[in-house]
């Protein structure tokens, strides 16, 4: 049976990430502690015959993204569509604000996580709406390969929901550490099945 294995990553840790601040879309630095993660991960999958290396065009994917490309002789696919879930009006604003700037909405968030749009962002749906179609092309691209995806938590979870067929709602039942490896992989007739998740392993000293 042929199968198209995905190495999918996290970005390493980046600046702020101790106040729980949304950072959606916006570009943020990664620590010096997120920058070894980075290299922590290219150096696990060195060894790994990869066919292509895809990333979130933000730079904290892309940093991890090019160190795993550069030990293979690839090119990152920077794709857009990866993005990290828009949070509009709250990025760059921690839960600690939120919660007492939008009461409220914090709550329907939380009511209805699938559906409801943060202002001037997007809803968990339409961001799984744009990231969905981006997974069937590079499956599509690269049938029986191996193929290193790094991206963001949010879009992470999407992905791996889907491969287990569960619901979006789902979402925070699956953690994603800063630096962390999962491994699908797709098989003939639309199957899927999580090797790993979360692995973090190869981030101890």
């Amino acid at each position: 049976m042929q199968r198209t294995r995905f190495y999918l990553v996290r970005h390493g840790q980046v600046e702020g990430y101790q106040e729980k601040r949304y950072n959606g879309q916006s570009n943020v630095a990664l620590t010096e502690l997120g920058q070894e993660q980075s290299d922590r991960v290219s150096a696990c999958l060195s060894a790994t015959a990869l066919d292509a290396v895809y990333s979130s065009d933000l730079g904290r994917s892309r940093y991890c993204a090019g160190l795993i490309a550069e030990g293979h002789g690839l090119a990152v696919v920077a794709e857009q569509a990866l993005r990290e879930i828009n949070f509009g009006d709250w990025e760059g604003r921690t839960w600690v604000e939120l919660q007492k700037a939008y009461p409220q909405d914090w709550q329907r968030r939380l009511q209805d996580l699938t559906n409801y749009q943060v202002p001037g962002g997007e809803s968990l749906q339409q961001a799984a709406d744009r990231i969905r179609p981006m997974i069937r092309r590079i499956l599509e691209k690269h049938p029986g390969g191996d193929v290193a995806l790094v991206a963001h938590g949010g879009v992470n979870r999407i992905i791996l929901l889907d491969a287990i067929g569960a619901a979006l709602e789902q979402a925070f039942s699956l953690e994603q550490d800063y630096g962390c490896l999962n491994i699908i992989d797709y098989l003939d007739g639309g199957h899927s099945v999580v090797r790993l998740l979360n692995g973090t392993a190869h981030l101890k000293r």
